[in-house]
């Protein structure tokens, strides 16, 4: 997994929903303020729900931090749209099948389910700078109470 300090390729596309709308972007385009990107797999699923239930009651405090805030998983923008109706998600909400955000910070990892293997991307979130400066990792979110982890770790940069 990349560490603090080091710089992330940032020329990379994904689609996004943002305000309710779909579209597709480079990913430095996100990086118009130090962001938040918070890496959970799948919309509608029990853990996912409540990392994003924490988020979307405080994406109003990481906005006054001056930080944006995005949910990526490889759900659809599709799904995305639904999702964010339904759970109040004014945040980014970023579609990524391929991984490319997970090779970009080398955060693919091994993972099991029903006795078989395979890769994908690790739950974590990344605080990265404008130039694509990875400034924090939290390589196990607290689905919980994962607004408040954050907070920690923003207050400690």
């Amino acid at each position: 997994m990349i560490s603090p300090g080091k710089k992330l390729k940032t020329n990379f596309k994904l689609k996004v929903v943002q305000g309710g709308v779909e579209k597709e972007v480079v990913f430095k385009d996100l990086l118009s303020k130090p962001t938040i990107v918070s890496v959970y797999m799948k919309n509608n699923t029990g853990s996912c729900d409540k990392q994003n239930d924490s988020l979307a009651a405080h994406a109003g405090e990481f906005a006054k931090l001056g930080y944006n805030l995005i949910g990526l998983s490889r759900d659809t923008c599709g799904s995305h749209l639904k999702y964010a109706a339904k759970k109040g998600i004014a945040y980014t909400l970023a579609s990524d099948p391929d991984d490319a955000f997970a090779k970009a910070t080398d955060s693919i990892v091994e993972k099991s389910m029903y006795g078989k293997t395979y890769e994908g991307p690790a739950r974590a979130a990344f605080v990265i700078d404008t130039d694509g400066t990875v400034l924090a990792v939290v390589e196990k979110v607290d689905t919980k109470d994962h607004a408040a982890q954050l907070k920690a770790v923003l207050a400690a940069l």
